[in-house]
């Protein structure tokens, strides 16, 4: 039952798309426990688009700061910015010592995160992380909508973003798209190659499509254009929209894909938040910590003696674990 009184709160987001939209599990949280909540999100521009996604965010601020970046001067400023909202209390989700910068500048009464980079002042009601009680990220999240740290029951919330369909409708004519047996491929990962699953094996699986009178749809960011060029010239028909579009265009589209097979990456978290078909193909990473969300995901993944290793690049220097994994499979897999 939702608790009585109003209270305002400021989300302080993460930068990582797929951090993003799990962090709406934590967004649910709040909310069921609280009906009058009036939350802001405060996010960088990679990961703002997505929060205004939410229907349960009432405004979204955009921290303008380069990533990674100390930025103190415009975090103070944003801060005293911040400060006229009159927020009762922040949820930190990122564990970085600058990310708690904001809400302690706004002197926001409660400030709520994981003990994270020594936030020992920055944070006043701040959390020691047990890794095994909180094995899943979406854990971590909602964990910080209870005093005691409490899950809620399962199964947990999932994930849910809108569609603006008028958005929708303008980037089809755009880019001279119908719906219709549509098979979305997203090839790109911006963690690092030992999560990319080569682009011969996704070319090979769009041509098996396109044979079967399907549509193959490429998406992904600039970094993502010359995997797509790849899988574009091997599967002839493949319609290459990497870097055409913007996240918020990508979204949409993804809600009208019939299937969506990603990599583990930020759109992977966003087809499953659409409630779309998705496989994930896991290399590197593991489900045990962000797995793909909702009845309608699935994953690829081999069981090897030396994944998931989650490093950036293979350690080993023959990524066995995405190469060896064969369209076949893959194939197999989506149709189960």
């Amino acid at each position: 039952m939702a608790h009585a009184g109003a209270v305002k709160a400021l989300l302080v987001a993460p930068a990582w798309v797929g951090d993003m939209v799990m962090a709406h599990t934590l967004v649910q949280c709040l909310v069921r426990r609280n009906e009058s909540l009036e939350l802001h999100v405060a996010a960088p521009p990679a990961t703002a688009p997505l929060a205004e996604r939410m229907p349960e965010v009432s405004r979204v601020h955009v921290a303008e700061f380069a990533h990674g970046e100390l930025n103190l001067i415009e975090r103070r400023a944003m801060g005293k910015a911040l400060k006229a909202h009159g927020y009762d209390v922040a949820y930190v989700l990122p564990n970085s010592w600058k990310s708690a910068l904001v809400p302690f500048f706004a002197g926001i009464p409660r400030r709520v995160g994981w003990h994270g980079e020594a936030r020992y002042a920055l944070l006043n009601d701040r959390r020691q992380l047990d890794e095994d009680r909180y094995g899943l990220m979406i854990e971590r999240f909602m964990a910080l909508a209870d005093d005691r740290g409490q899950l809620p029951d399962r199964p947990y919330p999932e994930p849910r973003l809108s569609v603006d369909a008028e958005n929708l409708q303008r980037v089809l004519a755009e880019l001279s798209l119908t719906p219709g047996n549509v098979l979305a491929l997203c090839p790109g990962a911006e963690f690092g190659a030992a999560k990319k699953w080569p682009a011969e094996h996704y070319a090979e699986v769009a041509r098996h499509h396109l044979q079967q009178g399907g549509q193959v749809w490429l998406l992904g960011s600039p970094n993502d254009r010359d995997d797509c060029v790849v899988i574009a010239t091997l599967a002839p028909g493949a319609v290459n929209l990497a870097g055409r579009t913007q996240l918020v265009d990508a979204l949409d589209l993804l809600s009208v894909a019939d299937q969506v097979i990603c990599n583990d990456s930020g759109l992977m978290h966003v087809a499953c938040a659409l409630g779309r078909p998705t496989l994930g193909i896991f290399g590197s990473t593991s489900t045990a910590f962000t797995p793909p969300l909702g009845g309608q995901a699935r994953v690829a993944a081999l069981e090897m003696d030396c994944r998931p290793c989650f490093q950036r690049e293979c350690p080993l220097g023959h990524l066995n674990c995405l190469r060896t994994l064969t369209p076949a499979m893959v194939l197999e897999r989506l149709a189960a």
